[in-house]
């Protein structure tokens, strides 16, 4: 059956959904090596070939209107899957077996890798693989640095002169001990007050760290750290002892929740805001081939 013809260009559809992860036209265009011009232009012939408003264009920026999110979430499974089969074809072109070099984050590495390199093995059992595990920033140097062949980071935005690629989407959650007071208040705490808190942080470099500082900063200038430790591990027993709140990946504090260790804070910010995403980062002269393209092919479908 062929392809209706409003059906849209894949490119103009990563470009949208590029103004939805930025939150800026101009942003979006800088990440598809465009003019902001040449954008706008993409996404008004979309727009008509869809018949629908996606962004509202103001003088001080566009945003996504109803519709343009809608088509958003609508647009990332296709993105997803036609990158998933590029991958595919990529690694059928390269050789099976050598030595990958990975490189993630403590989140990222806890709670995801392990999933990816039992699936890899069961595709590639002759692929050796070796993992270096550290905080976004430190990942980003191993890759930078030639040390790592692909790298899975944390955070706001993209390594400097590395490429990447969004795997995945994570939560940001409140957190505080069951005794705190924040754990009995009735209603929505707000961002504000949030932000005004000392709360026990991550070091800085960590992902996590720069992803929480810069949700709060969009409120206020956050308050200095109660706390700033190394370790998930080390962030959560100090809060659960009734130190300080913290927000940290629910990934993270999914089975301290689930037991009442720790308890969720809603908060009155948008869901959006308390997104961010976890992303595949790899050096622009070596992209992922052989296995390296195979695992991130298992990220992305993961």
């Amino acid at each position: 059956m062929p392809l209706p013809p409003e059906t849209p260009d894949l490119d103009v559809l990563d470009l949208l959904v590029a103004v939805a992860e930025t939150g800026s036209l101009g942003q979006a265009a800088q990440r598809h090596g465009i003019s902001q011009p040449a954008a706008s232009m993409r996404i008004s012939t979309l727009e008509r070939r869809l018949r629908l408003v996606l962004l509202e264009r103001g003088p001080t920026g566009s945003r996504l209107t109803t519709a343009g999110a809608a088509v958003v979430t609508w647009a990332l499974p296709v993105l997803d899957a036609a990158r998933a089969l590029v991958d595919g074809v990529t690694a059928l072109h390269a050789e099976g077996t050598g030595r990958l070099r990975v490189a993630a984050s403590m989140t990222i590495a806890d709670h995801r890798v392990p999933g990816w390199l039992v699936a890899l093995r069961a595709r590639s059992p002759d692929v050796r693989v070796a993992l270096q595990v550290g905080n976004s920033e430190h990942v980003a140097a191993l890759v930078q640095g030639g040390s790592a062949d692909l790298g899975f980071v944390e955070g706001p935005g993209v390594p400097r002169g590395l490429r990447s690629r969004v795997v995945e989407s994570d939560e940001l959650v409140a957190v505080v001990a069951p005794g705190h007071p924040w754990a009995r208040r009735r209603g929505r705490l707000s961002m504000a007050t949030l932000a005004g808190t000392p709360l026990i942080m991550r070091e800085p470099g960590s992902g996590t760290r720069d992803a929480v500082w810069g949700v709060l900063s969009r409120v206020r200038e956050p308050a200095p750290p109660a706390a700033e430790l190394g370790s998930t591990a080390a962030i959560k027993a100090a809060v659960a002892a009734g130190e300080a709140p913290t927000v940290l990946s629910r990934l993270v504090v999914r089975g301290e929740l689930e037991d009442g260790r720790l308890v969720a804070v809603p908060l009155d910010a948008e869901p959006a805001l308390l997104r961010r995403w976890f992303r595949a980062v790899w050096r622009p002269e070596a992209p992922p081939s052989g296995a390296g393209a195979a695992l991130l092919a298992i990220a992305v479908r993961r």
